[in-house]
């Protein structure tokens, strides 16, 4: 007799000891449940007892009514299975096989039988009835395959599809955009002639989900039918069944999500043989795909995940990991390819909105997923990310410094190498964040900077990188303007090209990298250069107003000479206004600053000559050959300098004889 029985003896007889038929029989009942031994012994232990108390005498009837109704309890239940599973099931059926949703109470009551045969099966064990026992497992096993079906009938008719136009609406968008450009590049730098195209480029970033966003992947409703039928099935020994039906229902879903999405599934050679506009588009549709699979797919799988298997932590557990873990290798897959692929500068912002992106991402895949597989591949993708990057930075700062292309603006105007850079950084700026964490390490770089009065000191990694960068550029642009014979176009070019870059510094958050004296030093350049201008142009002309080597007084100053000198005037402003009209100046402002300079210098020069000599010449023949042109004439010319539209004075006259 074991302990169980044992203790069984003991209560029985201190019931007797006690009295009363009630208790004496309640106890009869236990010990009736506790032998767990063959037939055989089982009477000879019934028949020991029998001789404690005629009361016992009724044992074997109480024994054999209690199997009775054992029976009849489970020929019950097992009807009910057997009347379930004859009928075939049919997944493409327009109804479920089981009315979960039409009828709950069938439902209940199919539930209710695995329920009675799970808790006849441990009362049964007791007794060993071996042809019951039988009977209950294959009642069991078609109650499971049953179950398995219709759970993953149940997770599939109820997926509830990706909205993607409801998600992208909800995301905010942030566009920036290139400046147009018109001119030719050398083809070594063709790569800054793509991006800076007539058309313009625009770079969308700062996009955002909402953060109310919350979407349920299944259907609401039968989040209760999936839970019993988890239960039902975990607490019969078929949680690999059932946690296999839940992964592959539900990993097929996700797949489909990132199909919805627009990212595919692509091998590492095959990303790498993407051409650049291809691959930008999908490099975009990958970094929303990354936004919405953290915040939308993995959060509503794990709140799904918790409400299927309430209770179950380690299956919860697995059933997510192995859920998620397919579309979550499928972007790093596509992160990874991007990070080792071929580096241009074009790829540059792309790839800082991957790192970015996963970045934030991050601390939410390390806090849903606890697959450290997963986790380390996601850390191993966000440094790639953050190598390319860094390694297309500075492959484009060498692009900048090595760019030698020898044509020449015809007009003096920007060059396209300005507007590119200086567009491209300011757009680099709203990076200024990642870009000092990933050029921390990187400060032998600048060593090549000059620290006048410590002004470097201050200065973030990034801003230190960006005044190199400048620098190269500023050095290039010197070089090119020496392509100009005419050193007053030279002028105009620096001019240009120099306000341009203060410009764009001064308007964006260049500013505040570069500080204040960096766009003060750059100005007074600009002002250097337009004095240069003034030198290199005017001179000529202002030379012929002055008195020197004209002879005499204003009265009787040779006519001869002063007609060579107005006649050399002329032509010089001529030819000055047939050549600088073509000349293109783009800032308004510092436009009307070169003409009020010249203005400043010429007109008065002019009304004083004409003014002391003009009355020698007006008084004889021909004079307007000569004197062509009022002080009110040369204002309103100078007007049209620097419009970038050739015009020609030949032939005018403002006076006649």
């Amino acid at each position: 007799m074991g302990t169980t029985t044992a203790t069984a003896t003991a209560t029985a007889t201190t019931s007797l000891g006690v009295g009363g038929e009630d208790r004496v029989m309640a106890a009869a009942q236990q010990i009736v449940k506790s032998l767990n031994t063959p037939e055989e012994v089982r009477e000879d232990m019934l028949l020991i007892l029998s001789s404690f108390d005629n009361r016992l005498s009724n044992i074997t009837d109480l024994i054999k009514k209690d199997s009775d109704s054992t029976g009849v309890r489970f020929d019950a239940a097992e009807k009910v299975i057997l009347r379930w599973n004859s009928c075939p099931f049919n997944p493409d059926a327009s109804r479920h096989s089981l009315p979960w949703e039409d009828s709950p109470d069938e439902a209940a009551e199919y539930l209710s039988a695995i329920d009675e045969i799970l808790q006849l099966v441990v009362d049964m064990s007791i007794r060993s009835d071996n042809e019951i026992m039988d009977r209950a497992e294959t009642a069991i096993q078609l109650a499971m395959s049953r179950l398995e079906d219709e759970f993953r009938l149940i997770l599939i008719r109820n997926t509830v599809p990706l909205d993607a136009d409801r998600l992208y609406g909800s995301i905010r968008r942030v566009s920036l955009s290139f400046a147009s450009n018109k001119g030719e590049i050398d083809e070594e730098f063709e790569s800054f002639a793509e991006v800076d195209s007539v058309r313009g480029c625009f770079h969308e970033r700062g996009a955002s989900l909402g953060d109310d966003l919350c979407v349920d992947l299944i259907n609401a409703d039968v989040f209760t039918d999936l839970k019993d039928i988890a239960d039902r099935m975990i607490r019969s020994g078929y949680e690999k069944e059932c946690v296999q039906a839940y992964i592959n229902v539900r990993r097929d879903a996700l797949d489909e999500c990132l199909v919805i999405l627009g990212v595919e599934k692509l091998s590492i050679e095959e990303v790498q043989k993407i051409e650049w506009k291809d691959l930008d588009e999908k490099m975009k549709k990958w970094i929303q795909a990354v936004k919405i699979t953290v915040r939308v797919l993995l959060s509503g799988e794990k709140r799904l995940c918790d409400q299927i298997f309430n209770g179950f932590d380690s299956i919860k557990e697995i059933c997510f990991n192995e859920t998620a873990k397919g579309c979550v290798m499928q972007l790093l897959n596509f992160g990874e390819a991007v990070s080792i692929g071929k580096r241009s500068s074009e790829k540059l912002f792309r790839i800082l909105d991957m790192y970015d992106v996963l970045a934030d991402a991050l601390p939410n895949f390390e806090m849903m997923i606890t697959d450290e597989f997963v986790c380390s591949e996601a850390k191993g993708v966000l440094a790639g990310l953050g190598f390319a990057a860094k390694g297309t930075f500075v492959e484009f700062e060498n692009a900048v410094k090595n760019e030698a292309s020898k044509k020449p603006m015809q007009n003096g105007e920007i060059h396209p190498l300005t507007r590119y850079v200086m567009n491209y950084v300011k757009l680099l700026a709203d990076y200024s964040e990642t870009l000092n964490l990933l050029l921390e390490s990187d400060e032998d770089e600048t060593d090549g900077l000059q620290n006048k009065d410590g002004e470097l000191e201050n200065l973030t990694p990034f801003a230190k990188r960006l005044l190199l960068l400048i620098s190269s550029l500023e050095s290039n642009l010197e070089e090119k303007s020496k392509l100009y014979e005419d050193g007053a176009l030279h002028c105009i070019f620096l001019m240009n090209n120099i306000l341009y870059i203060v410009q764009k510094v001064k308007d964006s958050e260049l500013g505040k990298l570069l500080g204040d004296n960096w766009v003060r030093k750059r100005r007074g350049q600009v002002r250097q250069y337009a004095t240069s201008y003034l030198r290199a142009c005017w001179i000529k002309a202002l030379y012929c107003l002055k008195d020197e080597g004209i002879g005499g007084s204003s009265n009787n100053a040779s006519k001869v000479t002063l007609k060579e000198r107005f006649k050399n005037f002329n032509t010089c402003f001529e030819e000055i206004y047939r050549i600088q009209t073509a000349w293109k100046v783009p800032d308004p402002q510092l436009r009307e600053e070169l003409r009020i300079s010249i203005s400043e210098k010429v007109i008065p020069a002019y009304r004083s000559f004409m003014g002391r000599f003009g009355s020698q010449l007006e008084s004889g023949r021909h004079s307007g050959k000569y004197i062509k042109y009022t002080p009110e004439d040369l204002e309103n010319y100078l007007l049209d300098l620097f419009e970038g539209t050739p015009l020609i004075l030949h032939h005018m006259r403002r006076k006649s004889s």
